[in-house]
């Protein structure tokens, strides 16, 4: 007998065998006792609220973007995951939140479950590291609207934080530092010029060494997550403010972490610009405040603190095995400044 919607693209069976595969990624990411079971219409989750006197719940969402064309040429799916879950954790914790719970979506063209399932692992990974569990998502297939074996992946997170414990960057003055936390490559921002210049430059990602890997296993490598070492450091230091450093660099990032009339002039100079940039400019023939503009630079968060706290900040997230360091002062001078 004859099954019409598979001949129309879509496998059902497929689906349910996705589902089967993926269990047991979900099952490693169970924070509490779950009131929900795969295949649910919706994603349960008990609130805990001891010790948070004004709950504030946050959410964010965000896709990889093009850096999945990376992991189609590669044939290489679980890091992508990671990147998904980082894009939207790292967001929310610019409000002091712990992510609490996270959704994927991935439409792709055709379900093939192990390739589903290898993402949904990256994604579970990413839930791990960032202490926070995957409660459910979505997996769509849809034929004909996306190219032959390439698909999409977004995500959803809420976290919460105590109203009290919330940075405030109305509190920040002149003279105020900024701390960078490195990153771990590009991230997954500024993927459309990266391909460009490789296009204009005829350079094969695939079988172009770079360091120690190719240069597409290279920019292939996963967003970092900061949930437990800010959590930390939001314990202990009285952060004014925070910033993501994703699409739009460092000019279009830290002033959103910045009250009106105050800007950052930020030390070129005070961290290691990762060999990936140096490599970008070269090849693309960008000036430093071009690349400022688009890319991290090797710094994928920042932290407005107290002079006086920078010591300790610093210490803390050495302590959690990040690379810290203090980049620039808050001036009385709106934009980011160079130096």
């Amino acid at each position: 007998m004859s099954n019409p919607y598979k001949d129309a693209g879509v496998d059902v069976e497929a689906g349910y065998q996705s589902v089967s595969l993926i269990k047991e990624h979900i099952a490693k990411t169970q924070i509490h006792n779950s009131l929900n079971q795969i295949g649910d219409f919706g994603g349960l989750f008990p609130l805990q609220l001891d010790g948070i006197k004004e709950p504030i719940l946050v959410s964010g969402t965000d896709g990889v973007g093009t850096k999945l064309k990376f992991a189609f040429m590669l044939d290489q799916h679980s890091s992508i995951g990671i990147d998904c879950v980082a894009m939207c954790v790292n967001d929310i914790l610019c409000c002091g939140a712990k992510p609490l719970f996270f959704l994927d979506y991935i439409a792709l063209d055709k379900n093939y479950p192990n390739k589903v399932s290898e993402i949904v692992q990256g994604i579970a990974q990413g839930c791990i590291q960032a202490q926070c569990q995957l409660l459910g998502g979505e997996t769509a297939e849809m034929p004909g609207f996306y190219a032959k074996d390439e698909y999409d992946v977004a995500g959803f997170c809420v976290g919460i934080v105590d109203k009290s414990k919330m940075p405030n960057k109305q509190t920040i003055q002149k003279g105020d530092r900024l701390i960078g936390i490195a990153s771990s490559g590009v991230h997954s921002n500024g993927f459309s010029l990266v391909r460009k210049i490789l296009q204009d430059r005829q350079i094969d990602p695939l079988n172009y060494a770079f360091e120690e890997h190719t240069l597409a296993k290279t920019l292939l490598t996963p967003t970092k997550i900061y949930v437990q070492s800010m959590l930390q450091v939001l314990k202990e230091i009285p952060i004014k403010s925070i910033a993501h450093i994703t699409g739009g660099g460092f000019f279009e990032n830290i002033p959103r972490s910045l009250p009106q009339g105050l800007g950052a002039k930020i030390q070129t100079n005070a961290f290691p610009i990762l060999p990936i940039f140096e490599f970008l400019a070269q090849q693309g023939g960008l000036e430093i405040q071009a690349m400022f503009g688009i890319f991290n630079m090797g710094i994928g968060m920042t932290l407005v603190v107290r002079q006086e706290d920078v010591k300790q900040t610093l210490e803390i997230l050495h302590s959690c095995g990040e690379k810290a360091y203090e980049i620039g002062e808050i001036i009385e001078e709106e934009g980011i400044h160079l130096c």
